[in-house]
């Protein structure tokens, strides 16, 4: 296992040199996340040397580590104290880190149920696009200060900066997970779920896929027994369904089709599009495996107010993400010529235009 260090020092160097001669850097760590987002043609900028657990406060639930350490690692010191990253993040793979997680605002199954992965990040320090280190919030929740822009970085896609070191809120692991599963129709499953989500039920995940409605709760012992007599269905541990799910590798995501990452209000009807769904996210989360055009794709998600990514496979030289208004066009261009006046950090990873 390599050794934890502060390589800030010369990553700043190279981002200065790059600025200074216009030279794009594409941020890589671990490269679990390297599918994401468009394909660009850079020079790589590795910062997986730098890495460390910084400090780690168990009494005061915060953690700070450099972005280059490994997630695994961090998971890994939280379970020693009972913890967990709430926003149980996927790894995609054993070398995913910290700072790819927060870059691309990885949350997993539990999201609907404890927050997104910028609701727990409290603080963050960056170099900017011309290489001067930056910090932004705090270690603790009562920081205000900067705050926005600590959360701003979490799905920037490391085009806003080079993430340097992140604090993050942690929480206690739940003391039972329990999984109930029901035979269910999508529109069934669609409706049971938000009817649930409203109730006083210890949920922590809720997903459909082939007819078949899986439902996890988590708490306390006795809490979740009492959950499982309310809800019925067929009562089991399900970790490893929940884990496959997490980190794509059911047999739903083993696909060469376009892969597409639907975010749409969570009680939506089934949408009449060709392919096959998952929802996921108590129904605001649908993976969509469809050979159809954007253009009849993209258009049938706005019309319900939602928007759609193409996660994986498909063409990556084009709009991977959903189109930007021009308002927001330009709020990100704002954006970008601020922290990276040059445009060296990951340039077109999101948008052609940035």
């Amino acid at each position: 296992m390599a050794a934890d260090r502060d390589a800030s020092t010369e990553l700043g160097e190279r981002v200065q040199r790059a600025a200074g001669q216009g030279t794009p850097l594409d941020i890589v760590a671990g490269g679990s996340k390297g599918f994401l987002g468009r394909i660009t043609q850079s020079e790589t900028l590795d910062v997986s040397a730098h890495r460390g657990i910084l400090s780690y406060e168990p009494s005061e639930l915060v953690l700070t580590a450099r972005a280059g350490t490994p997630l695994a690692e961090i998971e890994d010191a939280l379970a020693v104290s009972g913890q967990m990253l709430a926003f149980e993040p996927p790894h995609f793979g054993p070398s995913a880190t910290l700072g790819g997680t927060v870059a691309g605002a990885l949350s997993g199954p539990r999201r609907p149920y404890a927050g997104a992965a910028r609701d727990f990040v409290l603080g963050v320090k960056i170099l900017s696009g011309e290489g001067r280190p930056l910090s932004f919030g705090g270690q603790v929740m009562k920081n205000v200060a900067g705050y926005d822009v600590s959360r701003l970085m979490v799905g920037a896609m490391g085009t806003l900066g080079v993430l340097l070191e992140i604090s993050l809120k942690v929480l206690p692991r739940p003391a039972r997970d329990a999984t109930v599963t029901f035979a269910m129709d999508a529109p069934a499953a669609i409706e049971a779920m938000n009817a649930w989500a409203g109730k006083p039920l210890p949920l922590s995940g809720a997903y459909h896929d082939e007819d078949r409605l899986h439902v996890r709760l988590s708490g306390t012992a006795g809490g979740v027994d009492r959950a499982i007599e309310r809800l019925g269905g067929e009562a089991g541990d399900g970790s490893e369904r929940w884990r496959a799910l997490r980190e794509h590798t059911l047999a739903f995501f083993d696909t060469e089709l376009p892969l597409w990452r639907l975010s749409l209000p969570a009680a939506t009807p089934p949408l009449a599009l060709p392919g096959q769904t998952l929802i996921d996210w108590g129904g605001a989360l649908r993976w969509l495996k469809s050979d159809a055009d954007v253009s009849r794709i993209r258009p049938a998600v706005a019309e319900v107010g939602g928007h759609a990514t193409l996660y994986r496979n498909g063409d990556r030289h084009g709009d991977v993400f959903h189109p930007l208004t021009s308002a927001m066009l330009a709020l990100h261009r704002r954006l970008k010529a601020s922290f990276d006046p040059k445009g060296v950090l990951n340039r077109g990873r999101m948008y052609p235009a940035l």
